[in-house]
């Protein structure tokens, strides 16, 4: 892939060729997970969800880390793998990187303050899509 930043049309592509290889990968990782602790175990706590997001987490590092240490493929290979891949696979990994670039620029402040807020309006953001659901119900 070129070091030359992708058009418009070609960074899409490549954002969704990695989203719908992520997403797959998420989705037999998440049966594979089920099927070996069992239905019963994964509904007492959501180890799927966990490990996918260590995996994301963990593979993203390394993206992130091999991409700012090599310079290879730039713009093209973070879109396809960093936002595409791992952003179909999970979110939680971009999360993680953009906290830890917040720590390492020394907003650590900022940082908490992004994950507090992202959580609490999250599960505000679930909770009254759920009451506005159920309210048609």
């Amino acid at each position: 892939m070129s070091a030359i930043a992708p058009t418009p049309l070609f960074a899409s592509l490549l954002v969704m060729a990695g989203g719908a290889i992520g997403a797959l990968g998420r989705y037999q990782l998440g049966r594979a997970i089920t099927h070996a602790l069992g239905p019963m175990q994964v509904g007492q706590f959501p180890w799927a969800t966990l490990a996918i997001n260590v995996i994301g987490c963990a593979s993203m590092g390394l993206v992130f880390g091999w991409l700012a240490r090599s310079g290879a493929g730039g713009e093209s290979l973070r879109l396809l793998l960093g936002v595409g891949l791992l952003g179909g696979f999970t979110t939680f990994s971009a999360f993680s990187l953009e906290m830890l670039l917040l720590i390492d620029r020394g907003a650590a402040g900022l940082a908490l303050f992004y994950a507090g807020f992202s959580v609490a309006a999250g599960l505000g953001a679930l909770w009254l899509g759920l009451l506005a659901i159920r309210g048609f119900a």
